[in-house]
């Protein structure tokens, strides 16, 4: 499903117990400095993330200051993080002249302890190549270093390297828990593009052999995953970006199923496999 750049007024985007996308939460909420932002979200994990400028935040009691500091892009500086335990109050000030705030979410009802990423604590890898239309870097902010501080959220930033070419390929899905080949994980991505008049597609086919969909991806996108293979790519020319938003429905740890069609295509991309380890 896709849902177009529009103002959401700080209002969740996609919001708890979803049609398409029950295991996720995502919300981006836009401040003035001095403005502040609090929420709660029951039976939900949730990571706040600035996209653009700096807040400071208030998980009951646990305080990061100074969170974030990218300035006019994504592309402009290393993310940050700070996780909110499921039933947590959280509240949030912007301490620069404005913030653009991700929260990502995924149901979760177990109660843990707040903490805050920061920009050295980033699990990054890059894989693929120029040669094969594959060349990308991922910053995982809740990645494998805080596996056992978080119940089920995955939370990454993917950026391409280069201008153009293809995200999430060889072809694959998360859509049914049957271990140890696949887990059932619910995925939302949040897409910019640079210069921000660039797009891309979105593909999603649900099954095999048979013909898909595709959306026009446009800086802003929201694209909501629930089930089938989903390859995206970006026009020659610019550069893309994706926040990725994982929610798994009995673990943490991603297996994805690689679409039998193109699965010989994992021994042509160089690094794939280091990439596909890091989603735990």
């Amino acid at each position: 499903m896709h849902i177009p750049p529009f103002d959401n007024k700080n209002k969740p985007i996609v919001d708890v117990d979803d049609a398409a996308v029950p295991l996720t939460y995502f919300n981006i909420v836009k401040l003035k400095k001095g403005e502040a932002f609090s929420y709660k979200v029951p039976r939900y994990e949730t990571c706040i993330v600035p996209a653009t400028g700096s807040v400071d935040v208030n998980v009951e009691g646990f305080k990061a200051n100074n969170i974030g500091g990218r300035g006019v892009d994504v592309w402009d500086g290393e993310p940050e993080g700070v996780y909110v335990p499921c039933d947590a109050k959280a509240e949030f000030v912007c301490t620069s002249d404005a913030a653009e705030v991700f929260i990502a979410g995924a149901r979760y009802e177990v109660q843990l302890e707040a903490f805050a990423v920061r920009n050295d604590e980033l699990d990054e890898v890059q894989y693929g190549s120029d040669e094969t239309k594959t060349h990308r870097k991922i910053k995982h902010i809740l990645g494998t270093k805080f596996h056992d501080k978080v119940g089920r959220l995955l939370v990454s930033e993917l950026f391409t390297v280069g201008q153009g070419g293809w995200s999430g390929f060889p072809s694959h899905k998360h859509d049914t828990d049957r271990l140890p080949d696949e887990t059932r994980h619910d995925e939302t991505y949040n897409f910019r593009f640079r210069p921000n008049y660039g797009s891309g597609v979105q593909m999603l086919q649900r099954e095999d052999g048979k013909s898909g969909d595709a959306y026009h991806i446009v800086d802003g996108s929201t694209i909501c995953l629930d089930k089938g293979y989903h390859p995206c790519c970006v026009l020659p020319g610019y550069e893309m970006y994706y926040f990725t938003i994982l929610g798994g429905l009995s673990q943490r740890s991603l297996v994805q199923y690689f679409q039998p069609s193109h699965a010989a295509q994992l021994e042509t991309i160089p690094g794939i496999k280091d990439m596909i380890a890091k989603f735990k």
